[in-house]
């Protein structure tokens, strides 16, 4: 498996389980957590860059995912918040949480819960709000491809969820490729980590909407504009930032990317990252 820290794995007991989770650099501290289906290697390029740039860098096993635990009593945003908390405070908090899609729902969670241990979100791809799908929604021909297979994941479908990957991968992808997809398959078929899986894809995230209003710390909001989990990428990250408390939160579009921004434009992302940690962290 490519650590994107080069580091040893470390571990935190806590309510239900063991998350595993590496850290290194010096400075303040920046928390990554990655999207369902994945593990914290989805930051490989990602968290070496912002080492190098003064930041001590946690990157985090989602649980059920990755050297984390797999078996879980449940896998909401909610849940997933908590984890992340506890981390923080293991480490020393307070940080900038970084979080995808589905962590990205539950930065705002934590954000919300405990502002005296956050100092800033980064919601990359976020599902931060309830959906609502629309019939006209399947016209769209990205948008219907990516939820016929990604209902087949839900069935529990590894080749399913792996189409999916590509799907949501349009056009460019990371020159490890083949390696990536061959890992996250290997990992998904190590006993409960596909149903940890389907239990995430099940999940709602009208807690992460709820939370929103509640935000009080400076909020990034990164889409790709070819996502195809959304028919409008940006209609949805203008609609996260519009429920959050007023002059908060800002969404900056990564162009041509899709539902993993960071994997696929890792320059470009670490671009507004760095950006966000200059104006909101103090050494």
């Amino acid at each position: 498996m490519i650590m994107p820290l080069n580091q040893q794995t470390q571990y935190l007991t806590v309510d239900g389980g063991r998350i595993a989770y590496e850290v290194a650099g010096d400075g303040p501290l920046v928390v990554l957590a990655h999207g369902m289906g994945q593990s914290r290697a989805a930051y490989r390029f990602v968290a070496p860059q912002l080492v190098a740039a003064g930041y001590r860098v946690a990157a985090a096993d989602l649980r059920g995912c990755g050297e984390s635990a797999a078996a879980w009593p449940s896998y909401s945003r909610t849940d997933i918040a908590g984890d992340l908390l506890a981390l923080i405070r293991h480490l020393g908090g307070p940080a900038v949480l970084i979080g995808h899609s589905i962590a990205g729902g539950a930065a705002t969670i934590a954000a919300a819960q405990e502002p005296g241990l956050i100092t800033g979100i980064v919601e990359i791809a976020p599902f931060t709000r309830a959906q609502a799908m629309k019939l006209g929604d399947l016209s769209n021909r990205s948008y219907r491809r990516g939820a016929y297979r990604m209902a087949g994941a839900m069935l529990g479908s590894v080749t399913q969820w792996l189409g999916y990957l590509d799907h949501a991968y349009p056009g460019r992808k990371p020159a490890d490729w083949t390696e990536r997809q061959a890992r996250i398959a290997a990992e998904l078929r190590e006993p409960g980590r596909m149903k940890a899986l389907q239990s995430m894809l099940k999940t709602s995230p009208a807690d992460a909407g709820a939370k929103l209003a509640d935000v009080r710390c400076p909020v990034l909001i990164v889409e790709g504009s070819l996502d195809p989990d959304w028919t409008d990428p940006r209609a949805e990250g203008e609609a996260i930032v519009a429920a959050l408390p007023a002059g908060i939160g800002r969404l900056a579009m990564v162009d041509g990317a899709g539902h993993y921004p960071h994997d696929q434009f890792p320059e470009q992302t670490v671009a507004l990252i760095a950006s966000f940690l200059q104006e909101n962290t103090r050494a």
